[in-house]
């Protein structure tokens, strides 16, 4: 086989493999989601060396191993990821959207005040962001007892 096939042989299998993997360009493919106070697992077609997040207080995300980034949603809203490879060479730049957790969730306003419970099956109180700040505390205090800490 010669060296010129072998290239394109290559180059067609990373394309390949990019399109099943995190989007090169947000503005064709959409952008990526992940639910608030959650993690998602995205692979990518070539190893990461460097994940930059436009507004970390939107987003995280770590590098798993070169061809695995962990994704974790920490406030509604949307910012941007771009993923540069050991010679800082962009493997992608695309749009995260962080977004609620619709089902199962129940939202009580008591005036200004804030509740979220967590129904499936029974419901449960849970802690969300724009959540009463006496009632997150509450929630998390009574889960840090329950769990022996």
């Amino acid at each position: 086989m010669s060296i010129q096939l072998r290239t394109a042989a290559y180059g067609l299998a990373l394309l390949l493999g990019a399109s099943s993997a995190l989007p090169v360009q947000a503005q064709e493919s959409g952008p990526v989601s992940v639910k608030v106070n959650m993690a998602r697992i995205l692979r990518i077609s070539a190893p990461a060396n460097t994940v930059i997040i436009g507004n970390p207080k939107v987003a995280d995300v770590t590098i798993q191993d070169p061809q695995t980034l962990v994704l974790t949603g920490k406030s509604y809203g949307q910012t941007n990821m771009i993923v540069l490879d050991s010679r800082g060479k962009a493997i992608a730049d695309t749009m995260i959207e962080v977004v609620q957790a619709q089902a199962d969730i129940v939202t009580v306003y008591m005036g200004a005040a804030r509740t979220t419970l967590a129904c499936s099956p029974v419901c449960q109180p849970t802690i969300m962001l724009g959540d009463d700040p006496s009632f997150s505390a509450n929630t998390a205090a009574s889960s840090s007892v329950a769990g022996g800490q």
